[in-house]
């Protein structure tokens, strides 16, 4: 009994001066906000990690350490900023970002959306193009550690569709071989639309 209040005395003692240790952001959470913004949101460059799905951003650390997420800003910004993370520093930085509220970009064209949200919901069966909402979900809101599409920037969408389809990253997932099939107007209103998703 003595050395169960033993330790239990020195667990509490170790969490009352680690706390406030924790409460401050680590420096890898500031090294991400350069970029992504100090609430996460990110811009057209650097994509919003606020709210998106923490498997999601583990799994993309883990494809920059491997060098299998290999787009030009991938290979430029993140493959050398991911060797020094361990899989608890990853696993925080996902919980801290999926904790973050989301905002979404609102910067693609409006004229757009109401066409991108049925391409989103129903793909387009004539042209053999898929339902996005299958995998990602009903309100791009993604599943799993398949990413939250909702709210991304209209210009960064483009951009990760057009190098999908250019082939990067093609040993992760269907998404080269879908992005290849669609048209730049698709691509135009299913950008549109996702960057109004809240």
């Amino acid at each position: 009994m003595k050395l169960l209040r033993s330790t239990i005395t020195a667990a509490l003692f170790i969490v009352a001066f680690a706390a406030p240790a924790l409460a401050d952001d680590p420096p890898s959470v500031r090294n991400c906000t350069w970029c992504h913004g100090v609430s996460g949101q990110g811009d057209s460059t650097a994509p919003r990690l606020a709210g998106q799905r923490p498997q999601y951003i583990e799994s993309q650390l883990r494809s920059f350490s491997r060098h299998t997420r290999d787009n030009p800003f991938a290979r430029q910004y993140m493959w050398g900023a991911v060797p020094a993370l361990n899989p608890w520093t990853g696993r925080y930085l996902a919980l801290h970002f999926a904790r973050l509220p989301a905002e979404a970009a609102n910067d693609g064209d409006r004229a757009l959306e109401a066409r991108g949200k049925t391409i989103y919901l129903d793909g387009m069966p004539d042209a053999n193009i898929v339902s996005c909402a299958a995998c990602h979900g009903p309100n791009a809101e993604g599943i799993r550690d398949i990413p939250r599409l909702g709210g991304l920037s209209y210009y960064y969408v483009k951009r990760r569709l057009k190098q999908w389809g250019e082939g990067y990253h093609a040993t992760a997932s269907p998404m080269s071989r879908i992005a290849s099939t669609l048209p730049p107007n698709v691509v135009d209103a299913l950008a549109s639309y996702l960057s109004f998703v809240k």
